[in-house]
């Protein structure tokens, strides 16, 4: 009979009897539960649609109905997303991780090589062309591997391990920054070309600290006015 749910003998619903978009909600719902959807993961109608071998109606009735439950969130020509639900962790991991990082560069700045400049700046290239069809995801992988080859010559290994401990969490805790502020990507392309020239240049290491400390922390100034422009930004410039 129609609008009547079967369950089984343990009181959860027989998956046969649910419909499309009730399979297509719990789906997707699971995976954002695990993580394995983290917050500001595109959710693509028809990449969802083939993953669970239906049409995109159903997947988009789902994505709704997450939506109405505060799990997803829709923007302007970026589309569907997973909420960030709760950002407090994310925001203390930015900001800690943008003295860290900041600290770390400076303490590596005078050890790297042409060489090791000239695989950044390349990285930093690469990372440009993806602006023109951009993917958050695979922008933040590069732009992870471009800050690696900057500080991963750091003398002190306590702060590298503090520096990687701040990237997993962030991993964890948000797919990309760059989809909840994709306009914040060429803003950072620029400033890493300006750290690079001051590595080149053996500028003052507190100079050198100073730039990849704003450089991390006005990426979670982006984010604070995009997502809570009531609130205070991230780090003081100090």
């Amino acid at each position: 009979m129609a609008g009547i749910e079967v369950t089984r003998a343990d009181g959860a619903m027989d998956p046969a009897a649910l419909s499309k978009s009730q399979r297509a909600y719990r789906w997707i719902k699971e995976r954002i539960a695990s993580q394995e959807f983290t917050p500001g993961y595109r959710l693509v109608l028809g990449s969802l649609a083939g993953d669970l071998d239906m049409s995109v109606v159903p997947v988009r009735e789902a994505i709704r109905q997450l939506e109405a439950e505060g799990l997803v969130m829709f923007e302007r020509n970026v589309g569907a997303r997973v909420s960030m639900v709760d950002d407090t962790q994310y925001r203390d991991s930015m900001q800690s991780l943008s003295i860290l990082e900041g600290a770390a560069t400076a303490l590596a700045a005078r050890r790297l090589t042409v060489e090791d400049i000239r695989r950044a700046r390349e990285v930093n290239e690469l990372m440009i062309e993806t602006l023109e069809h951009f993917d958050p995801r695979a922008f933040t992988a590069l732009n992870q591997e471009f800050h690696a080859a900057l500080f991963e010559k750091c003398a002190n290994p306590r702060l590298l391990d503090l520096v990687h401990g701040e990237w997993a969490r962030l991993g964890h805790l948000r797919d990309s920054t760059f989809s909840f502020v994709p306009g914040r990507a060429q803003e950072s392309v620029r400033e890493h070309e300006n750290i690079l020239q001051l590595i080149e240049t053996s500028a003052p290491l507190g100079e050198i600290e100073k730039a990849a400390r704003r450089h991390r922390s006005a990426t979670l100034d982006a984010y604070m006015i995009h997502e809570h422009p009531d609130e205070a930004l991230g780090l003081p410039a100090f």
